[in-house]
Order: C-alpha cells, then sequence, then structure tokens
C-alpha cells in the first residue's frame, strides 16, 4: 500500500514496503514541526505534526525514551525535570504494524531556575479575541497576565482540553485541526516557573468557515446490537466503526431512547477499526428501546450521532461480541 506524508508526496510504495509474506514493514514519516516549551522550571511542553495514521508517538529526551502517546494527540508534557537545565527532545511515530520511523531532529529547551517560596499564581490573560482562520484554525490574541516574578508560558483550552502552549513573550496563538462549520469556545491560562496557573480568561467563540463536508461525517457508522440475557441481568452487545477524523476517537456517549446513558472510553488503545462495547441494562427487557451513538473527536468537540438503532431479537446462532 503507498503511505502519504503531510506535503501529499508518496514517499513507499507496497513493492518496496511489504515483506514476502504481505506484512506492512514501511516505516511511517518522521514527525515533524517538532518543538520544545520550557512552561515551569520542572516540565517541558513538547509539540508535533505527523501523519494521522500514526498509532502511537514515541517521545525522547536526549537518547531516552520517556513517553508513549496515542495517534490523535499531537503534544505532552516532560515532567520530572530539574530547573536550571538544558535538554534536547525528539519524536519518533510507530504504525499499527509496528513500524517506528527514524527520529525527528533533536530541539532545545532549558528550564528556567525557580525562585524560592514562589506560591503566588499569575493573573488571568485579559481581552481574550479570536477568529477563523480559514476552515481548519483560528487565531486567538489576549493581553499579558501578570505575576511577581514572570510568567513562563501560556496555555490555550478548549473543552476542557489544552490544545495549544505558547512562550511567554507571545500574547497570540494559531490553532489548527479544527473541523469546518464548528462552534468552538476557548479560554487562555498562564504559569510560571513554579508552575502556578492563573484563573482562565473570559471565554470567546469562534466559528471556523464552511467547507468541503462541513464537519458532519463524523458520525460513527455499522451501529449493530444484539441482545442477551445473562446470570446479572440484561446486555445488548454493541459493535460499531469509528468516524474518520484526523485521529482517534476514546470516548463514546450512548443515547438510550433520546436520552444519555452512559460514556464509553478506552485508554491507550482506543479501537480505529471496530469499536465492541456489551451494554448493561440491569432487569430491562431490551427489545424495542433505540439506540444511539456520538464519540469525542480528538478536537474536543463531540461528533455526529450514529442513525438510530431499534433492538431486536439476535438471529438464530448470531455471534455476541464481547465488551472493554
Amino acid at each position: 500500500m503507498a503511505r502519504i506524508g503531510l506535503t501529499g508526496l508518496v514517499v513507499a510504495l507496497a513493492v518496496t514496503g511489504c515483506s514476502d509474506d504481505g506484512r506492512d514493514t514501511t516505516p511511517p514519516p518522521v514527525p515533524v514541526e517538532v518543538s520544545a516549551l520550557a512552561s515551569s522550571s520542572v516540565s517541558v511542553h513538547v509539540m508535533w505534526r505527523a501523519d494521522p495514521s500514526v498509532a502511537v508517538f514515541e517521545v525522547y529526551r536526549g537518547d531516552a525514551k520517556v513517553l508513549d502517546v496515542t495517534g490523535g494527540r499531537h503534544m505532552v508534557d516532560v515532567g520530572g525535570l530539574t530547573p536550571g537545565t538544558a535538554y534536547t527532545f525528539s519524536v519518533r511515530a510507530k504504525d499499527k504494524a509496528g513500524n517506528v520511523s527514524a527520529a525527528s531532529p533533536q530541539v532545545p529547551a532549558t528550564t528556567p531556575s525557580v525562585v524560592q517560596g514562589e506560591r503566588v499564581p499569575p493573573t488571568a490573560p485579559g481581552n481574550l479575541r479570536g477568529q477563523a482562520r480559514g476552515k481548519d484554525g483560528a487565531t486567538l490574541t489576549w493581553a499579558a497576565a501578570t505575576d511577581d516574578v514572570g510568567v513562563t508560558a501560556y496555555d490555550v483550552w478548549q473543552a476542557g482540553v489544552r490544545v495549544h502552549s505558547v512562550a511567554a513573550d507571545r500574547t497570540t496563538a494559531v490553532v489548527t485541526g479544527l473541523r469546518p462549520g464548528t462552534e468552538y469556545v476557548f479560554t487562555v491560562t498562564a504559569r510560571d516557573a513554579a508552575d502556578n496557573k492563573s484563573p482562565a480568561s473570559s471565554p470567546v467563540t469562534v466559528v471556523t468557515e464552511q467547507g468541503a463536508g462541513n464537519g458532519r461525517n463524523t458520525a460513527p457508522t455499522d451501529l449493530r446490537a444484539i441482545p442477551r440475557t445473562a446470570a446479572d441481568g440484561t446486555y445488548v452487545d454493541l459493535t460499531w466503526t469509528p468516524p474518520d477524523v484526523d485521529g482517534v476517537v476514546a470516548s463514546y456517549e450512548v443515547y438510550l431512547d433520546g436520552r444519555f446513558l452512559t460514556t464509553v472510553q478506552w485508554g491507550a488503545a482506543p479501537p480505529t477499526e471496530t469499536a465492541r462495547y456489551s451494554l448493561p441494562l440491569g432487569d430491562q427487557r431490551a427489545v424495542g428501546h433505540v439506540l444511539k451513538i456520538r464519540g469525542q473527536l480528538p478536537d474536543g468537540t463531540w461528533g455526529e450521532f450514529s442513525a438510530d438503532l431499534t433492538v431486536t431479537d439476535a438471529p438464530p446462532g448470531a455471534a455476541t461480541p464481547g465488551g472493554p
């Protein structure tokens, strides 16, 4: 199979990327745009961009691997560092077949020295403003926060998830990887060298421009349900295909008869092909209920709902998928 990098160029072909038994042996593209920001005296924020097919990112401090990050996430904090110390960081990509890319170029970061007794957090960044940057990005600007010693970094938050960080000398950020025609709410916080975090700024709402698809192709598909009875009650064994988005979907909401019922979450290895979950219904009868699900996308927003599915009796001899 061909593998496409971020530039759209074909970097490997099946004729050179498969073993004699047909296994994929082509490593994924090297992560690009790797940056490292010393966001406190004991941590460095590492960010990168990479091919969306990547399953795991390996983050290195010098020559030592320090973290594994699941695909779909393009940033991480490396903690446990020493104040006033110079470090280098790099990132490798690993695909589902276990092939690992070469390391990205190493990028430097020096943690600031911490002032003894620094306990006062910075003030909240002020006057946060935002505007769409085409159909898949947003530009944010704000007024600088103040601190008794000094601000070291600003963090951008969306839907309770940190999506970007910039150095203290910057009061603007560009957030990418958003969906067309979608509403996002952002806030910004400040940090100092002692890792004290400010209150959040006032929120700002940005609506990305309309584009191809307009963000509608985000629903799980092929939702199926097989009811069964066990010693501890009734279950509905669900399977579905995760939406095809830039990254993995690690959390889903399940609705029963139009009302939210439960959240299904996966940890380090969310399913990318077929998801399975056994939904407990207690002593309720399963047949006749209407189910639908939606996933939380890598940008923190919730995707569209799947088509409604009415639970019917399982056909004779049907297999019952297990759950996480």
